[in-house]
């Protein structure tokens, strides 16, 4: 009976008559009330694992996300799929905030996706004790473990939730070595172990590597020679730009993306790619987390990744769709060189690391036993370009102090604009305007936003053009008009990195860096370069088995259809593992 309604709900809402691999057992489990981790590959439907048992069961489910992103756009696909879903997460007020809140503990909403960050608060904790939670959903659940690529100390927090309430868990990631499971289970209190594994093989997915030193044309043969749509993957903002003009140079329709870009350009691109209308988008790694194209025929990878877990997800972006796709990475005699220059600089001298952490403070004026709670808008370069600093020694020494729980840092934040009207609201009818539409714009936020006269209201921009008829750049000048006449208080929308102080500032000598930790990390990123640099420079073993053997899959048979399975067969000479010498791949529908 219950089978059948999981199967119900996943038709209603979704239009599947199936679920996919793994997907019925995680969620058999989850109703039985067990504990589970799920690690399924991308692309392999982890949302359906939590969102399916929510629906099944009273109350409200929490779903911790680092990405907020993704966070949007899984409430907004709830929402239209007419699930009542909201999020709170970093850059909204604290009436926004306490809204959401106040929705998800006393309406009948079925999702609250919330930041790691919020789970301490004090605000949040008042309403938890209100809520009837569902579920307690951890996404990325990589990140809870100080052994996983991508440690988030907030993550840590999440286990403190289970003393407030008495939900079962469900942990989701798509990359985890058997240790890291291990670590997640554990940090989240798993009353018992459940771990629920797919296959991580992807018979459709071709993994070719290449080394070149002329990059730039194996790519644009590689994006001539593979029809549809791709992914170019490279570490720097700068060279998206320049490889996506080179390929537009080459008559290939491309574009690039990356986290600098504002929001709205960042939708548009990634729109027109999932439209079709750009067939090849050049990106860093901001580009892809929650992106669920199914005909994505091609990645490339055009600079190595420094970890096995970022790759193989970037590269399970292809072949969704089961087709023929290819993960194509090219090295050079530079690549290798570059991976042990980031291991160098991933972990400068603890006493560098201090020094950052005081010039931090110092850059903005904190003094000692103060500074807790601080949101701070940071530049790194004009930071850097004060102090003289090397950017990536800076950087990295800074991700090391948000390891150790001093501060948490959320790149490149979209802050919305804000609006307060400064006359009271008996006044207001008495303001003279200079032009009709500035009262226009006046009336419709007026009507629009409650609270508006009390403090600065974040406004959609998009909806009160259109309210006003006019469009974005439009309003923004009426805005700053508005603000020129002192009627409106008006904070423009920003793009930013924002460093949260999670403590008053300690004094020289007390900063625990924990030396131990320190070591351990930097022999576990020792290891994962490690790995790559042996995935590259392997030509004996299949990559598909290689990949699979680092995630615990030890009896994967060879896949036949990398470079090094076809060069050791050369059956098919016109497929993928020729594609350096000019020939087409073979497309298997």
């Amino acid at each position: 009976m219950r089978r059948d309604k999981a199967l119900e709900i996943l038709k209603e809402y979704w239009g599947y008559d199936n679920f996919r691999p793994m997907q019925r057992e995680i969620i058999a489990a989850a109703e039985s009330g067990k504990d589970v981790l799920a690690i399924l590959p991308t692309g392999g439907g982890k949302s359906v694992c939590f969102q399916v048992p929510a629906l099944m069961k009273e109350g409200i489910a929490i779903v911790v996300t680092p990405l907020i992103a993704l966070m949007k756009d899984q409430v907004q696909n709830l929402c239209d799929r007419g699930v009542k879903a909201l999020a709170v997460y970093a850059g909204m007020s604290r009436k926004e905030v306490e809204l959401a809140l106040n929705n998800a503990a006393f309406g009948d909403f079925k999702f609250l996706y919330v930041s790691p960050e919020r789970l301490k608060t004090s605000l949040f904790q008042q309403y938890l004790a209100e809520m009837d939670v569902s579920y307690i959903v951890v996404d990325e659940a990589h990140c809870i473990s100080q052994w996983g690529y991508d440690f988030r100390p907030d993550y840590l927090e999440i286990a403190a939730l289970r003393g407030f309430v008495q939900a079962p868990v469900i942990a989701l990631t798509a990359t985890a070595t058997p240790s890291v499971a291990e670590d997640i289970m554990e940090r989240l209190g798993f009353r018992e172990r459940l771990l629920l594994k797919s296959s991580f093989e992807r018979p459709n997915l071709s993994y070719i590597v290449r080394h070149c030193e002329d990059k730039l044309g194996k790519l644009l043969q590689v994006c001539s020679s593979v029809p549809g749509t791709g992914i170019v993957y490279v570490r720097s903002r700068r060279k998206t730009e320049e490889l996506a003009s080179f390929l537009k140079s080459q008559g290939i329709s491309a574009s690039f993306y990356h986290a600098g870009l504002g929001p709205q350009t960042r939708a548009e691109r990634q729109a027109g790619w999932k439209s079709g209308n750009i067939r090849i988008m050049v990106c860093t790694n901001a580009f892809g987390m929650g992106i669920d194209k199914p005909d994505v025929r091609s990645v490339v990878h055009y600079d190595v990744p420094d970890s096995p877990e970022a790759y193989f997800q970037e590269a399970g972006r292809a072949g969704r769709d089961g087709k023929r796709s290819y993960a194509v990475l090219l090295h050079g005699s530079s690549d290798i060189r570059r991976l042990h220059q980031i291991e160098t600089l991933s972990f400068p001298p603890l006493e560098y690391v201090e020094d950052i952490y005081h010039k931090v403070h110092n850059w903005f004026e904190i003094p000692f036993e103060s500074g807790m709670g601080r949101q701070l808008k940071f530049n790194l370069e004009e930071f850097c370009r004060e102090y003289g600093l090397n950017r990536s020694s800076a950087w990295y020494a800074m991700k090391y102090i948000e390891r150790t729980g001093h501060w948490t840092i959320m790149e490149d934040m979209d802050i919305a604009t804000r609006v307060m009207i400064l006359p009271s609201r008996t006044e207001l009818p008495e303001i003279e305007v200079s032009e009709p539409m500035m009262g226009t714009v006046l009336e419709i936020i007026m009507r629009k936003y409650t609270g508006v006269f009390s403090y600065p209201v974040r406004i959609d921009e998009n909806y009160v053009a259109s309210c006003a008829g006019i469009t974005v750049p439009r309003l923004r000048q009426e805005l700053y008009r508005l603000s020129v006449e002192h009627i409106i208080r008006y904070i423009p929308d920003d793009h930013s990195t924002i460093i949260y102080l999670e403590h008053d500032r300690l004094r020289y000598k007390d900063v625990n860096l924990m030396p131990e930790r320190y070591r351990q990390l930097r022999q576990s990123v020792h290891d994962r370069i490690q790995t790559m640099v042996d995935y590259v420079t392997e030509d004996n073993e299949c990559r598909s088995r290689f990949l699979l053997r680092y995630f615990g899959q030890d009896d994967a048979p060879a896949c036949g259809t990398c470079d090094v399975c076809r060069q050791s067969s050369m059956t098919r000479p016109s497929y993928a593992g020729s594609m350096p010498s000019g020939s087409s791949p073979q497309r298997s529908e």
